[in-house]
């Protein structure tokens, strides 16, 4: 596990511009902080990255927005599943050909995929976020370590 700094919006959209580099379909990516540390912010620099043309919005109310883009993204916010026992297909959107973006995993967690790269936003105070990044299974623990040499070189 790896911890960053952040002190700027600056330092996010750079986080989420050297993942986007790193990252290919089949990439799972786990998104967690409290509500207002910026997830959706990361969520939509990352989705211009990737090549999302439309304006990435929150999907709270949808649970799950799909987006073309160099590769297919679908961005989901469990954060109203928490007690819920639903299923929505959750298997289908964790593929080898697309990106998942989970915002709030831990209320899905019974239906996430082993291997995935977990990014936790911590609020420090308005202009400092404490940024997590860790990655299980042998291709994300390499990309993790790639993004994290690149952003502290």
């Amino acid at each position: 596990m790896h911890t960053l700094k952040f002190n700027s919006l600056a330092d996010t959209e750079r986080l989420a511009e050297i993942l986007s580099a790193e990252i290919s379909g089949g990439a799972v990516l786990l998104l967690s902080g409290d509500l207002g540390s910026g997830k959706t912010t990361f969520s939509q620099f990352l989705g211009k990255y990737l090549g999302v043309k439309r304006h990435m919005t929150s999907p709270t109310f949808n649970i799950i927005k799909s987006y073309n883009a160099d590769v297919r993204l679908h961005h989901m916010d469990c954060y109203r599943l928490e007690d819920s026992e639903e299923d929505l297909g959750f298997d289908e959107y964790f593929n080898d050909t697309d990106i998942a973006l989970v915002e709030w995993p831990q209320f899905i967690a019974e239906f996430l995929p082993e291997d995935v790269i977990s990014i936790n936003i911590k609020y420090e105070n308005e202009n400092e976020r404490l940024v997590t990044i860790e990655g299980t299974g042998d291709s994300n623990v390499k990309i993790v370590e790639d993004v994290y040499d690149k952003f502290t070189a």
